[in-house]
């Protein structure tokens, strides 16, 4: 298909006008004499130290422009209505399903109690049809944040909301007006469907791949490099599982034309509260003409850095402070695979527009992207793209090989993770907590034990090493493990930072205050695996049906490397506890819930174990996450766990400690 063909029919969106009815009225245009703030759902009962929402989940009709649908709403609105709090409340959520399934709402980045994290079967029953359940939990923190569903595939067909916590004390970075937006993807397909054309061919939506007179020649590649593709059953193409061939980005619920719009008066600080809420889209937001400060990731305060883009991984969070002239600006969000876009307007009056960005060409992989020791077989340096604006770094991040291991198990019961691959309902996924010396006991051999290293631990803060892939190279369910692995938070992307623009960078965040950073007890390393021809994900090469579990013990400060062995970007959530991100700026590292790991990438994360239960651990590309690419880290006290396999994790016995949480 004709690549502008292409992107007129992805981006088309007049069709999608009709979804502008279901766009709940905080995301609605808004006017330069309104609220500086920006006001959340009425709450049904307010007072100090207490806020309390009735959501209601329900599933909406859709018919316009020739096409019918139907989204699953919350409160008959897409996205769902905007929920705020202040730092110290009591949340008290009444969730009402209407649906005829079960549901469940999972409060993203959220520091909680286990059993109100919302992740059926894992920490939760899940909220069963015709039914209501209260969620009850105190705020400790403040930020931008977000809330989905974990059942089923129901968060892409509309079910996700914007949390705002406002902080208790002062707020460290200045503002005048505030707006909520929210990226997200919509499908008219039912996205079971696009699970099954996944599976018949992974590269089933990409509509932009080379020809395949282009393919046989190798276009642009060296003999080598041809080889190395053939042998990942890989385009350099794709970038992404699902484009613009099915999805319509939206900003606020809307669709490109005419997209959603802000007002503001000339000379205020706007901040722009991102969310990406997509269940597939990566989105480079930028918004010409305006530089964007960004002063806080995944809900915490960073020191101020000015960029001109920034990359939002699926789930991840930006706060971004601009200054806008007496003039209209487009707020631009281009899918990372340059299938399409989401936009919006940000402007002094009404009626105002700025011009629409073209769209940039689409971007390629590189043999970097396969983990390509330097000066390696097949090694192609043409296709690297050196960054600019401080981030001289090789462009190489993107979609890839695939995950994990196994098509779906026969029996298997999709929706009991909320998402992930479900085990057999005779081995439900932490059913049962596993306590040592009692019937639900783990044994050393059901429990996963990925690259355990009590020596030689670097410290706290520092990048991880380039480090040659081991003999383990995961089975069929992984295409090909790279030759070696190394950091990548300083490269913005594949696609990104050739152009001049300053994009941010994982290196450029800062935490705003020091804090001491305990060496680790223990390092845990996993790798991201998947086959992409056969479209399977996983970690260390098994789906959750086969490995569930990654043991944490409670108290000790943990290490997590990932390591990505695929040629897809992964953004990596875990719940109920902070991870800091190690990138090299020790005591001011940046603390997260959702981080994103680039292809043939090396990263590790700090965690203060401070949260008993079971918590998921996955990646957030919904589909991913339904294959098997899914976790749960088991938190136990020391005693609670089996002999045999705390002896496992700490041979010369585990730290004892209590921590606080939050």
């Amino acid at each position: 298909m004709d690549r502008r063909l292409f992107i007129r029919n992805a981006s088309a969106v007049g069709a999608l006008a009709g979804l502008s009815a279901l766009t709940p009225a905080w995301a609605r245009s808004a006017l330069a004499h309104g609220p500086l703030r920006q006001p959340g759902l009425q709450p049904t009962v307010r007072r100090p130290g207490l806020v309390e929402y009735d959501l209601t989940i329900d599933r909406t009709p859709l018919a316009f422009g020739g096409r019918t649908g139907t989204a699953v709403t919350m409160n008959g609105s897409v996205p769902g209505p905007l929920l705020r709090f202040t730092e110290g409340d009591e949340a008290v959520v009444r969730v009402h399903n209407r649906l005829d399934e079960m549901t469940s709402v999972h409060w993203h980045g959220l520091i909680l109690p286990n059993d109100q994290d919302g992740v059926p079967h894992v920490n939760f029953p899940g909220i069963a049809a015709r039914s209501t359940f209260e969620y009850r939990y105190p705020i400790r923190q403040f930020g931008t944040y977000w809330c989905h569903s974990h059942s089923a595939f129901q968060e892409q067909q509309g079910h996700y909301a914007a949390l705002v916590i406002d902080p208790a004390g002062p707020e460290p970075h200045a503002y005048d007006r505030e707006y909520v937006v929210v990226l997200s993807d919509w499908t008219f397909e039912d996205p079971h469907d696009v699970l099954a054309n996944l599976k018949k061919r992974a590269n089933y939506y990409n509509y932009q791949r080379q020809t395949l007179a282009g393919l046989v020649a190798g276009e642009g590649m060296g003999a080598g490099a041809r080889l190395d593709w053939d042998r990942m059953r890989m385009d350099p193409t794709d970038i992404a599982d699902i484009t613009g061939a099915t999805y319509t980005f939206l900003m606020n619920g809307q669709a490109p034309d005419p997209g959603w719009s802000g007002l503001f008066r000339p000379g205020e600080r706007v901040r722009l509260r991102f969310v990406n809420a997509s269940a597939g889209t990566f989105y480079d937001v930028r918004i010409p003409g305006l530089p964007m400060t960004v002063v806080q990731v995944s809900g915490q305060h960073v020191q101020p850095v000015t960029v001109e883009e920034i990359r939002m991984g699926i789930a991840e969070t930006y706060d971004v402070v601009v200054e806008p002239g007496d003039r209209a600006y487009t707020v631009f969000a281009e899918s990372m695979d340059r299938s399409g876009y989401a936009r919006g307007t940000l402007a002094p009056r009404p009626g105002m527009s700025a011009p629409v960005p073209e769209m940039r060409d689409r971007p390629s992989l590189t043999m970097m992207d396969m983990g390509m020791a330097h000066g390696g077989p097949g090694m192609d340096h043409a296709g690297m793209d050196m960054g600019s604006g401080g981030h001289a770094g090789m462009d190489m991040d993107g979609p890839a090989a695939g995950a994990a291991a196994g098509a779906p198990m026969e029996g298997v019961d999709h929706g009991a993770m909320g998402h992930g691959e479900a085990p057999a309902p005779d081995h439900p996924a932490a059913a049962a907590p596993i306590m040592a010396h009692g019937d639900h006991a783990a044994r050393a051999d059901e429990v996963a034990m990925p690259g355990m290293d009590h020596a030689g631990l670097r410290p706290p803060g520092a990048l991880p090493d380039v480090t040659p892939h081991g003999a383990d190279d995961h089975g069929i369910a992984n295409a090909m493990a790279p030759d070696q692995t190394m950091s990548r938070l300083h490269e913005p992307g594949v696609g990104l930072g050739g152009d001049g623009r300053r994009v941010l960078v994982y290196t450029d965040l800062k935490a705003l205050h020091p804090e001491p950073r305990r060496a680790p007890d223990r390092e845990v390393e996993v790798h991201l695996t998947g086959n992409m021809e056969r479209y399977m994900w996983g970690i260390d090469g098994k789906t959750y049906a086969e490995e569930p579990l990654i043991p944490m013990v409670y108290g000790e400060r943990l290490r997590l490397t990932m390591v990505n062995d695929t040629m897809m970007n992964h953004p990596m959530h875990l719940h109920g506890m902070w991870m800091e991100l190690e990138n090299g700026h020790g005591e001011y590292i940046p603390r997260v819930h959702t981080v994103v790991v680039k292809p043939a990438e090396r990263l590790s994360l700090l965690i203060d174990v401070d949260a008993l239960g079971p918590w998921a651990f996955h990646c957030h590309i919904l589909y991913h996450m339904d294959l098997g690419m899914f976790r749960v880290a088991m938190v136990q006290r020391p005693d609670d766990w089996d002999p045999e396999v705390l002896a496992s994790l700490y041979p010369d016995g585990p730290p004892r400690r209590d921590l606080a949480r939050g």
